[in-house]
């Protein structure tokens, strides 16, 4: 039984070196990638990664579509990679892959941008199609089974238990790294094949899952990571990392934290996309000694998080720090329009919002990316016209009469989400919209209520899915 699991486990990641497929992954569809990989990893490494790599790139795919893209893609690298095979024959296959993906009724995953694909022929078309790509998952939803139903499915049919964990699991932690997701995958199938033909499976399961503790938490932190940075890129996650440090240690200096902010955002850009085997745990924990080194002296909870001699546990729980009560700072001075328009200029509104963060620690993520793309787009407004100074004074009175208001009911909703327990807190905001609101039907009331509770409960946490919250803001 263990053999029909395990007949992947070994693969060398050496080989993960190789460029990925781009008829996995989106780069050029070239017959010698493919058939190169195909080669080297074998038939069963081959289809594993195969599996691996397109739940992740269609993460909203069902395990159906995802088997039944597989099994195409196995059958072409099968047919067309071996010796003495047809030169046209990878040409003449993926041509009728593409035409399959395009018809009505393709059993391959759905996505919005296929039918722009197919208005395009031959190459352009297959580009295209290898192009598209789902957003991640709001959130992971993979759930693990108990130990006993974990066995029970590995006995029934040890062959589909694998294809369906990998599926679920990659599909929802579709941005963490490949080597990363590999690894942890490796290890959970390893951990049921072991354990279920054990005579003592609790104590085994127990063992394994301790051993594993730190490649989940990693997996768990780097698809957090990756999935900012996507939906970010590299300047307005560093940006985003700043704002949640000044939240967390109000009192630590600008340069302190930029510095550190900077740091993060090279993690994600190295290593995010990176198939070295090491590069995210490596990384990650250089950057966790640099925070503990900066922050536990100038705050207890930093301190007390950096205690611990496993790095990866010591990030995680930085990660899910709460932001700290708002300090008493002297006002800050605004930069000038001068400043704004300078070379300097992208610094100086960065250290503006820093400033606006440390002294409104509840203010969400979501809401603090927003105004960055507003102040950027902002200076990228004004700053070519004849007059700046003109333009910026205009737009900044009319930001600030309706971004004040704004701001504060925001904090505040956050405010009492992070300090009250939930019932509580629902109950002050159906009182508090009552007031708001008096001409407003029980309906209306309800639907606002819901409607606040929900950007709450998802918008005002540390991890909060950014594609999803800036939909909500």
């Amino acid at each position: 039984i263990k053999h029909h699991v395990v007949w992947w486990l070994s693969i060398p990641c050496s080989l993960l070196t190789i460029p990925p497929s781009p008829a996995l992954l989106g780069k050029a569809y070239v017959r010698e990638k493919v058939c190169q990989e195909y080669r080297m990893l074998g038939k069963e490494n081959f289809r594993t990664l195969t599996i691996i790599t397109n739940s992740q790139k269609y993460s909203n795919g069902t395990f159906e579509e995802i088997s039944h893209l597989v099994r195409e893609i196995i059958s072409l690298a099968e047919t067309c990679c071996a010796d003495g095979a047809d030169p046209s024959c990878y040409d003449a296959r993926s041509t009728a892959l593409s035409v399959k993906s395009c018809s009505a009724d393709s059993p391959f995953p759905a996505h919005p941008g296929t039918a722009e694909c197919c208005t395009h022929e031959g190459l352009e078309r297959k580009l295209c199609l290898a192009a598209l790509r789902h957003p991640p998952q709001p959130l992971p939803r993979y759930l693990q089974p108990s130990d006993k139903e974990l066995c029970q499915a590995f006995r029934q049919d040890p062959r589909e238990f694998a294809d369906r964990f990998l599926y679920e699991y990659a599909s929802s932690y579709s941005q963490a790294p490949l080597p990363v997701l590999l690894g942890s995958t490796r290890t959970f199938l390893s951990m049921v094949s072991t354990c279920c033909i054990s005579p003592a499976p609790t104590a085994c399961f127990l063992k394994e899952k301790l051993e594993r503790k730190t490649l989940s938490l990693l997996t768990l932190t780097s698809n957090r990571i990756c999935s900012r940075f996507s939906a970010y890129g590299k300047d307005k996650v560093s940006f985003s990392y700043l704002a949640s440090l000044a939240q967390k240690v109000p009192t630590a200096s600008f340069e302190d934290l930029l510095s550190l902010a900077e740091d993060a955002a090279e993690v994600s850009s190295q290593c995010c996309d990176s198939v070295a085997e090491d590069c995210m745990q490596k990384k990650l924990l250089e950057h966790t000694a640099k925070v503990c080194t900066t922050l536990s002296a100038r705050d207890g909870r930093f301190a007390d998080c950096c205690k611990g001699k496993n790095l990866i546990e010591n990030h995680f729980c930085i990660l899910a720090m709460l932001p700290a009560p708002a300090p008493k700072l002297p006002e800050a001075s605004e930069p000038t329009n001068k400043e704004l328009c300078g070379k300097d200029g992208a610094l100086h509104a960065t250290r503006s919002l820093f400033e606006l963060a440390r002294r409104h620690p509840s203010l969400p993520d979501a809401i603090l990316a927003k105004l960055y793309d507003s102040s950027g787009k902002l200076r990228g407004e004004c700053c070519s016209t004849k007059d700046p100074s003109d333009c910026l004074d205009s737009k900044r009175k009319r930001m600030e009469a309706e971004l004040l208001p704004f701001l504060e009911k925001a904090s505040q909703l956050c405010g009492q989400y992070n300090e009250l327990p939930f019932l509580e807190f629902k109950k002050r905001l159906r009182e508090s919209l009552v007031q708001a609101e008096p001409e407003a039907s029980p309906a209306q009331l309800e639907q606002l209520l819901e409607q606040r509770v929900s950007f709450a409960s998802t918008c005002c946490l540390p991890d909060a899915p950014p594609l999803l919250c800036a939909s909500k803001v």
